[in-house]
């Protein structure tokens, strides 16, 4: 089976690969630098990973990646830029191509808030490529996952690292509610999706994890985790709206308007739609992990971490 990672090259993509590689799959990975997926070659066997440059904006370039596959993953997404054309028409387009170049699988992955009346460009717009991606392909699974945890992920060791940097850390909506889903898991589900589009297809399904947390209490977690005791300050609604909107515009900003505008609606499944557990995958908590990934970032490291009495 070959199986099209279309922005295959990041976070998710990489990991959906190797689940794929597991399976058996042979991959082409498809991305505007799909040299940075290289370090997926040894993974797999001789030919069994292929990589193909290719730009969702530019029509051809998707024509030709897509050509002769038997499924297609769409994993493409982005905060800023032309997210109408990444995230609406883009998705129009792989679809569109998958369907051309002769896929009997399409897998779509959207976001848990996706929706077509948010004045957020990023929710708009997943809304929209849900919608492009199903007139294209009416046989496409659409994925929602909720925010992806994994030991190399940009989220988890985000707060890690400033923990073991900084004695005093602001802590943006604490009240908003989150329900993270191990990357792995998430993984699985999209993997299972595609082994089985009749099943499947033309469904759409959120992937959460088991637990809802509070930002203000993922960040306590996490400093328990690291061994760390900084000042987390909880910053109110009107104060974290307001940094937002006065220093989300410069380059390096820990949080744009629109970043807040989606922590502040909350990042759980709506319940309405069937869940990862309907994929068949039974996902994990944050707490099996959580100690041993923080490690890094206690004092000592891996050296701090006191012995347990036998």
């Amino acid at each position: 089976m070959l199986v099209a990672l279309v922005g295959g090259t990041g976070f998710f993509g990489t990991h959906l690969a190797q689940e794929l590689l597991a399976r058996g799959a042979r991959l082409r990975v498809c991305s505007r630098h799909p040299e940075r997926a290289f370090r997926l070659k040894p993974l797999g066997t001789l030919g069994q990973i292929q990589f193909v440059a290719t730009d969702v904006t530019k029509p051809r370039t998707v024509a030709a990646a897509l050509t002769g596959v038997d499924a297609v993953v769409n994993l493409v997404g982005a905060f800023s830029g032309d997210l109408d054309s990444l995230q609406g028409e883009g998705v129009a387009r792989v679809a569109e191509a998958a369907k051309a170049g002769g896929a009997k699988a399409f897998v779509h992955v959207s976001a848990l808030g996706a929706d077509a009346g948010s004045d957020v460009a990023y929710a708009r717009t997943k809304a929209e490529g849900e919608k492009a991606a199903l007139a294209a392909f009416p046989t496409a699974t659409v994925v929602r996952p909720s925010i992806l945890f994994g030991e190399d992920d940009n989220f988890l060791n985000m707060f890690g690292g400033l923990m073991a940097k900084l004695p005093v850390l602001p802590v943006f909506g604490p009240t908003a509610q989150l329900q993270p889903v191990f990357v792995d898991d998430a993984a699985e589900a999209v993997a299972n999706a595609l082994a089985d589009p009749r099943a499947h297809g033309g469904r759409t399904y959120e992937l959460a994890g088991p637990e809802v947390v509070t930002m203000g209490e993922l960040n306590r977690r996490i400093a328990r985790a690291a061994d760390r005791s900084p000042m987390l300050i909880e910053l109110p609604d009107e104060v974290s709206g307001a940094f937002a909107a006065l220093t989300g515009w410069l380059p390096g900003a820990p949080m744009s308007r629109d970043q807040w505008k989606l922590l502040k609606a909350g990042n759980v499944a709506s319940g309405t739609l069937p869940g990862i557990e309907a994929l068949g995958v039974t996902p994990r908590p944050m707490g099996l992990f959580l100690d041993r990934w923080m490690t890094r970032f206690r004092k000592f490291g891996r050296f701090g971490v006191k012995a347990k009495a036998a």
